[in-house]
């Protein structure tokens, strides 16, 4: 900035123009010295710092493959990768050398060292150089071109036994530098353990087999109640090549701990039989038992020697049930039933008896609560991370994983550098090359720490492994296999290894949770949401005579909407617990009433028929008609009663009339309601309401009409004897004229004001 001011033609105080003079021969001293000391050799360049555009960034090293990872005496290690030229020069004169040292003390040096990119003088050791050199006379700029050293391992110079650092160089020249400098280097890490150490490492690795949710709450009315898919997408995953694929063949030939959520075995054996996909609003038949059934069989001998520990069913996302849910009824009830269905499903699908003692929250993420629910459904271990629970507690190595935490609840805390090893995108060659390095460097590393010291280290790496990633991670497993510093063990014995007095068995408060895992949990109105659900699937079963088909299949759908796998993924969460919901009350609404039009009563008593139907396709039982009158004045049911009650039982796909007597004391308009209720008193479904009009007739009235109609039928009779007398009497008189029909004689007296006789029409 003193530069810009004098620029600017600011004025400066003596004081501070000397401060700068002074500073300015300090920094010019050592480039003087140079000048006198003549021009350096081509040599001396090449261990120079870089200059930008160019430098050690400007050629891109990838190793691809590193072989044996872990080198013995005797070995000839052998590096190959790929040379990129990102800069817009040619390079010319290069040569691809390898640079082996220092070794490395300590966990820290080998994170320290993974974080640097750029060539550094002093830091990074020479190049081995000799024969072990490849000459690139010519790299264009964009252009990439493969490479391959092999050099005797006795010719590393390699030391004690250790972690050493191991680079791989391009030395070279562009036409902006016309002398050799290192354009790109990568670095990656060589554990050198010639001899078994005296005590090995006991390293417990998870395999996990977890799945997001692919089956629905729908089902088929078949007797097999084929179940339906949301989509087909889990068939990908079960393919050759596939993530799950991967995992099983991968998995069965290492010494691994099978983690698995048994609602995945429960899916794909779903799919080795009859199922159903959905497809807009239909569903189409599933074609991929094939594929389910290899790898069901796969799986099965995978683990049929193996440790296999079962989460809850549907991997029910603990951190959010504690933080969101526990205040919500019935969340608690969720995971306690998923527990209890994991051992099952287990051993039913794959024959062999889990493990499901263990809690495992996303990432290892613990604080108290999170504990509390874990364990509250039976299980004593929890696998913590040790970023969660402080590591060490002062302690200048690794301590073992297994740790008392209070309550009779042991911590298995997995190591937090090796089980975020292998993150990240592993398509790569150079990427899973350095994560297998750096895995295998930092379990050398741990078991130096305190090499007369026997410690169990638990690795809990990410819960859905892609199957680059999972390739990955058995290279390095495999590497390990020889058991020169490592030996395996199951993770049930990991948690029973005597814990280091020293290690911190603190759980870290609520407000020291990670944020980041804290917002991606499901919210509260999710635990509402699946209360609401339960509530009506209580409701529902009480009634059914067959009530596990609907039980089961709703059950797993409900505890499928907690699971771990929503995270992220919050709308496609809401979408599942409203199609659950959704489907149940389509369900319910099957057993309805049929709506009743006006009924009109005449007379003081009837028989009102209500009709309930059944749609599903089995019975129901246990359900009460209840009738219930507005104006017990005017209508009463059952004897006098304001309510009637029937009970009900209908067939699947039939329907039943229920009758109910009703008696009228006055004219009038009565409303009447229909409601069905469970046996214990709990309403099921909607109201129905309907009008009944009631119009009363007398005995007087009665009278009153039959009276009538005989005075109707008396003149009827007079009439026609009256006709028929006169005509008789004209045919005997002969003569005259003869009466015309439009005179008839009246027959009727003078009118008089008295009243009319009773059965007289009086027209008026």
């Amino acid at each position: 900035m003193a530069e810009a001011a004098d620029f600017q033609g600011m004025n400066t105080s003596p004081a501070r123009r000397w401060l700068r003079r002074t500073a300015s021969l300090i920094v010019g001293a050592p480039l003087i010295a140079g000048l006198l000391a003549g021009p350096a050799a081509p040599s001396a360049h090449a261990e120079g710092p870089a200059k930008a555009p160019t430098g050690s960034r400007t050629v891109d090293v990838s190793l691809d493959t590193l072989a044996p990872s872990a080198p013995v005496e005797g070995d000839t290690l052998t590096v190959s990768g790929t040379l990129t030229n990102k800069g817009k020069k040619t390079v010319t004169d290069a040569e691809v050398d390898l640079r082996v040292g220092p070794r490395l003390s300590g966990r820290g040096e080998i994170d320290q060292a993974a974080k640097r990119t750029g060539y550094l003088p002093g830091s990074d050791p020479a190049k081995l150089g000799g024969s072990y050199t490849l000459k690139v006379p010519k790299l264009a700029s964009g252009v990439s071109q493969d490479f391959t050293l092999a050099v005797p391992v006795d010719k590393l110079d390699l030391g004690t036994e250790g972690v050493y650092q191991l680079g791989v160089s391009l030395t070279g020249r562009t036409a902006d530098y016309a002398y050799d400098q290192v354009l790109g280097i990568q670095r990656t890490f060589l554990p050198w353990q010639p001899e078994d150490t005296k005590s090995k490492t006991e390293l417990t690795f998870l395999w996990p087999l977890i799945a997001s949710a692919h089956v629905t709450a729908e089902t088929g009315s078949d007797e097999q109640q084929t179940p339906v898919f949301a989509n087909d997408d889990l068939a990908l995953e079960l393919a050759p090549g596939g993530r799950l694929e991967q995992l099983v063949s991968l998995g069965r030939q290492l010494p691994v701990t099978w983690v698995i959520d048994p609602d995945l075995l429960a899916s794909v054996d779903a799919m080795t039989k009859n199922y159903r996909v959905k497809a807009g609003d239909t569903t189409v038949a599933g074609t991929n038992q094939t594929i389910a059934k290899k790898w069901l069989t796969d799986l099965q001998a995978a683990v049929k020697d193996g440790k296999v520990v079962a989460l809850p069913f549907a991997d029910p996302d603990l951190a959010s049930i504690a933080h969101r849910g526990k205040n919500v009824s019935g969340a608690l009830s969720h995971l306690q039933t998923a527990t209890e269905v994991a051992g099952t499903t287990v051993e039913t699908v794959l024959h062999v008896k889990p493990s499901t003692d263990f809690a495992w929250p996303v990432d290892g993420a613990i604080d108290p609560s999170v504990v509390d629910v874990a364990t509250s459904a039976g299980a004593h271990k929890v696998i913590a991370r040790s970023d969660s629970l402080e590591e060490t507690g002062g302690l200048l190595y690794t301590p073992t994983s297994a740790r008392p935490i209070g309550g009779g609840t042991t911590a298995v805390v997995s190591d937090y550098r090796l089980s975020t090893a292998f993150t990240g995108d592993m398509t790569k060659a150079g990427a899973s090359t350095l994560a297998v390095q750096r895995f295998l460097a930092q379990t050398l590393a741990v078991t130096e720490q305190a090499p007369d010291k026997q410690r169990s280290i638990v690795v809990a790496p990410q819960r859905t492994p892609t199957a680059a990633q999972a390739q990955t991670m058995a290279r390095a497993l495999q590497a390990l296999t020889a058991e020169h510093w490592t030996e395996p063990l199951d993770l049930t014995e990991a948690s029973e290894r005597k814990p280091d007095a020293q290690a911190t068995t603190r759980v870290p408060r609520a407000s020291q949770y990670p944020k980041k895992l804290r917002s991606q949990e499901l919210p509260t109105q999710a635990f509402q949401d699946i209360r609401t659900t339960q509530g009506s699937l209580d409701s529902f079963q009480v009634i059914l005579t067959q009530p596990d088909r609907v039980v089961t299949p709703f059950g797993n759908a409900i505890n499928r909407s907690v699971s771990t796998s929503w995270r992220g993924s919050p709308l496609e969460a809401q979408r599942y617990r409203d199609s659950v919901r959704t489907y149940l009350q389509g369900l319910t609404n099957e057993v309805q009433l049929i709506t009743k039009s006006d009924v009109t009563l005449s007379g003081r008593s009837a028989t009102i028929p209500v009709t309930v139907q059944n749609k599903l396709v089995q019975g129901v039982d246990h359900l009460v008609l209840r009738l219930t009158s507005g104006n017990a004045t005017r209508l009463n049911l059952n004897d006098g009663g304001a309510v009637a009650e029937r009970p009900v039982k209908i067939a699947g796909g039939h329907s039943q009339s229920v009758k109910f007597d009703a008696a009228a004391n006055a004219n009038g308009q009565a409303q009447v309601t229909a409601r069905l209720f469970t046996a214990d008193g709990a309403p099921y479904g909607e109201a129905m309401t309907f009008t009944v009009k009631v119009s009363e007739v007398t005995p007087t009235v009665l009278l009153v009409i039959a009276g009538g109609l005989l005075l109707l039928v008396l003149a009827g009779i007079r009439m026609y004897t009256h006709r028929k007398r006169t005509v008789a009497g004209g045919a005997s008189e002969g003569g005259g004229e003869p009466e015309q029909p439009s005179d008839p004689e009246s027959d009727t007296g003078p009118e008089s004001g008295n009243p009319s006789g009773p059965g007289e029409k009086v027209d008026r």
